[in-house]
């Protein structure tokens, strides 16, 4: 059994909470810390964000991120260390890796995955390689144990759902909403309607993201999912707290999984 498997096992039908940051903003020492700190103040898993300079998902708060990481010349690299970094100290905490195919496509498929499972990674998500062309990289993530994670947004059909289902490992991350990251349209009777038509096919987890900006919001999602995603909101503690990074986002993320 997977770690991410594990962790939803653990929580026996208590909800989970998935918090991102971007890995190297601000640095990648402070990004370990905060890392550590999640867990420490209730995430049950870790997503790391991979830098990159074209993002199509990502909002203005975490673009800002992904730019400050991108000048001190973090890569995909530098992200693997992160995670072997925080794993000399904490093996259970899932850590799942988000962002785009490209740096993947240039290090190469089998290379990334042997580093990836290396260095602890339990799942991975390309936001732009989706299910009908996913199948090479996806062979060789199943070859190192490493789950294989796929977005599905509202205008999914049920026959792309279904797709998604057979090939979807850890958990499915649903996009709340029509936008990029950060968006604040969160409407939760439509995330609710959506979610119901996906349990038909997804037997694993279902996580809701991309427009959980506070409290009350993570809150209401977990009433209806099985976890709740937070990025923009965290990095926004961040961008706001330079210094005292990790103590900021600790509070908060102490704060959201109370709310659950």
């Amino acid at each position: 059994m997977s770690r991410i498997s594990t962790t939803f096992s653990a929580l026996n039908g208590k909800k989970a909470l998935i918090t991102y940051i971007t890995a190297g903003d601000p640095d990648i020492s402070t990004t370990v810390s905060i890392m550590h700190s999640m867990a420490e103040n209730g995430a049950d898993i870790l997503e790391l964000g991979v830098p990159f300079s074209d993002p199509m998902a990502d909002g203005p708060t975490i673009q800002r991120a992904a730019e400050r990481a991108l000048a001190n010349g973090v890569s995909l690299k530098d992200v693997l260390a992160a995670v072997a970094e925080f794993r000399q100290t904490n093996q259970t905490t899932p850590v799942v890796l988000m962002g785009y195919l490209n740096p993947i496509h240039r290090m190469g498929y089998t290379e990334f995955a042997h580093a990836a499972k290396a260095a602890g990674v339990d799942g991975v998500l390309t936001v732009d390689d989706p299910v009908e062309t996913i199948a090479p990289l996806q062979k060789v993530l199943q070859e190192a144990s490493i789950d294989c994670i796929f977005l599905i947004a509202p205008t999914t059909g049920e026959a792309r759902i279904q797709a998604i289902a057979e090939h979807a490992g850890g958990f499915v991350y649903y996009v709340s909403l029509k936008g990029v990251t950060g968006s604040a349209a969160l409407d939760t009777e439509a995330v609710a309607e959506k979610i119901a038509v996906l349990r038909k096919y997804i037997s694993i987890p279902i996580g809701v993201g991309f427009g959980i900006n506070d409290i009350e919001s993570a809150r209401k999602i977990s009433q209806i999912a099985d976890a709740v995603i937070v990025g923009s909101r965290i990095v926004k503690e961040i961008e706001h707290h330079l210094g005292k990074e990790a103590e900021a986002v600790g509070a908060l993320v102490k704060e959201l999984k109370a709310a659950l």
